[in-house]
């Protein structure tokens, strides 16, 4: 065994308590994370929450995209470059921080159960932590379900209308967002992780299909 393959297996039983909830924007992540802990006992990491103190962890060295994102005003991170710029070169997409937040996590799981949750958790970089697959599930919304959580939120125009052309900074995070997922669903078909693709879905639905992806129930009936 290899020392790098000793390290990922040591990585994997530190943050066997940990559940993960990935995918796209306005797949309700948050919301589902919150009741599970609320229900089960178990406490939640929010990986947008922690976003600001990450970018004041990190150096120009390790996130590079970060950094010359830092440097953009609002109009040439949302409103001047096409949306495949913006998917390409967004930092967080790109898996910076996350090094940041498996060293959150081995901190706060070993006081017990954790569901972690956002858009940041992409799976490639978390399908060697897990030690049992069944502990992580990316919810995958279509544009019109993303569309319809944004306006129930009343969240759908924050960024954009910082900018000096707010419908165009929305079409283009919109379309961006759009590719994310499908980039999101191309990933975990390819590595066979468990995914729920959103169309029309109430959250009640969806919280015991990922309560029962997790056996939740199960878990905590044993312990």
């Amino acid at each position: 065994m290899t020392a790098t393959t000793r390290s990922t297996a040591m990585l994997r039983a530190r943050l066997r308590n940990v559940y993960w909830i990935g995918g796209g924007s306005g797949g309700g992540k948050s919301a589902i994370a919150r009741r599970l802990a609320a229900t089960y006992g178990l406490s939640v990491y929010a990986t947008d929450d922690v976003m600001l103190d990450h970018a004041r962890r990190s150096t120009p060295g390790d996130a590079p995209e970060l950094a010359r994102f830092m440097e953009m005003g609002m109009d040439e991170r949302w409103v001047n470059r096409s949306p495949d710029t913006m998917l390409d070169t967004f930092h967080w997409y790109r898996g910076e921080g996350f090094a940041l937040i498996v060293e959150d996590l081995l901190r706060l799981s070993a006081d017990g159960g954790v569901v972690a949750e956002g858009f940041r958790l992409l799976p490639h970089l978390v399908e060697p932590l897990l030690e049992d697959r069944n502990h992580a599930v990316w919810l995958l919304p279509t544009p019109r379900f993303r569309w319809a959580a944004f306006n129930s939120r009343g969240t759908a125009w924050d960024i954009a209308n910082r900018t000096s052309d707010p419908e165009r900074a929305q079409r283009n995070l919109l379309e961006r967002d759009r590719m994310f997922t499908d980039r999101l669903v191309a990933e975990t078909r390819r590595l066979g992780l468990p995914a729920v693709e959103l169309d029309t879905m109430s959250e009640d639905v969806l919280f015991r299909i990922v309560a029962e992806k997790f056996a939740l129930e199960r878990a905590s009936t044993s312990s």
